[in-house]
């Protein structure tokens, strides 16, 4: 798929979605929480000056959101820069929220875990280690709830094989494994590139649904996300888990956020199919499909886990909820498995969520992060916003 991108390629199939999103407005000079609506860009700056401080409001009713000004046609905004036709751009749906991802919350996930670990971040013995753990302890996996008595008793006896893994810990065990995928402001958006380190040669996208979470800790609605995963470098350590998730342009949100109502609400998600699509410059094509109804862990429940007591989040947080989907598929040589190629178009779509689609590049010659939660706030004072 070549750009420029067009709204019929990622808007959900829903028309009546309630959807909430941020662009970069040329009109504005600067980012702009939006309301999309009828394929046009209606801007949600008087209202609330970010997406953050909108969804810990109480958003008015969308008839009157809809009666705010009008920044343009979305596809306006999906052309390239150099197009006089322009008028910003898309940018991630999220802004001042943390974000927050889940692990191994899938039974084909975890299995895909624990064969990095033993392979020591080397994709040349996977294959060997995926037939002997699927032939071991997969069927094992589906069925079990995590933190009952079933799993402890899995446990006990993956102990005594001396297969015990930290990746079944938290598969299994009552905690799951709640990390921080990106830093505030740094998730780039639909139709920007998404980077992978230079140093990487086993790595994938991560199609996952993002559940949109206000500092109360109530879900208010959902989005895409590209966890864009390493697996050599977790593979080598999993305290290396920083190093294989969280580096420039590596997390990728959008193309907008579907707020929950009458319509669309958790249920929805629960039971929704996401679909991945990889194109690469070579000729390789990929394709697959996470179904969320196959999850280990109530999305609610992750939550939970992420946002309580125990821990807050003032600005609201949004909670990746993992994937099932790790693919195998050898592409570079026989016994390599898969990784990217530096060009892959990977989009990750549902039908009540629409159409993430990225372009891979190198962490290091992606875009840089420049325009952080300072860069913001300045922007937005000096436009009279604040």
């Amino acid at each position: 798929m070549d750009l420029p991108l067009r709204s019929d390629q990622i808007l959900p199939d829903d028309a009546d979605a309630f959807l909430i999103g941020r662009v970069w407005s040329h009109e504005e000079g600067g980012p702009c929480p939006v309301l999309i609506s009828g394929g046009r860009v209606i801007n949600l700056i008087p209202v609330a000056p970010t997406v953050s401080a909108l969804l810990e409001s109480t958003l008015p009713d969308r008839a009157e959101l809809s009666g705010l000004p009008d920044l343009g046609p979305l596809d306006a905004f999906l052309l390239p820069d150099d197009d006089e036709r322009c008028l910003g751009s898309l940018l991630a749906p999220c802004d001042l929220q943390a974000i927050k991802a889940a692990g191994v919350t899938f039974a084909a996930s975890l299995l895909e875990r624990v064969v990095e670990e033993r392979a020591g971040g080397d994709p040349a013995r996977a294959e060997e280690l995926r037939a002997e753990l699927s032939a071991t302890i997969a069927g094992d996996f589906a069925s079990i709830k995590p933190g009952s008595a079933e799993a402890d008793a899995l446990r006990t006896r993956l102990k005594a094989e001396g297969l015990w893994s930290q990746y079944l810990e938290v598969g299994f065990g009552e905690y799951a494994e709640i990390f921080t995928k990106a830093q505030p402001m740094s998730a780039v958006g639909c139709g920007a590139e998404i980077g992978i380190l230079s140093a990487s040669d086993w790595n994938n996208p991560e199609p996952e649904v993002a559940l949109v979470v206000t500092s109360r800790g109530d879900i208010v609605g959902a989005t895409l996300a590209n966890d864009v995963n390493l697996r050599d470098m977790e593979g080598r350590s999993a305290l290396l888990l920083g190093k294989a998730k969280d580096n420039n342009a590596s997390c990728a949100i959008g193309p907008f956020i579907r707020l929950f109502d009458g319509d669309f609400g958790l249920a929805d998600v629960a039971r929704a199919e996401i679909s991945l699509e990889v194109v690469g410059k070579d000729g390789f094509h990929l394709e697959g499909a996470s179904d969320m109804s196959m999850i280990s862990r109530r999305p609610e429940d992750l939550v939970s886990q992420a946002i309580g007591k125990h821990h807050q989040y003032p600005d609201g947080l949004l909670v990746l909820l993992g994937t099932m989907f790790a693919p195998v598929e050898d592409r570079r040589a026989p016994g390599q498995g898969f990784t990217h190629e530096a060009g892959d178009c990977v989009k990750i779509s549902t039908r009540s969520l629409g159409t993430l689609i990225n372009w891979t590049t190198a962490s290091e010659t992606a875009a840089p992060w420049t325009f952080g939660t300072g860069a913001l706030m300045t922007n937005l004072a000096k436009r009279g916003v604040l």
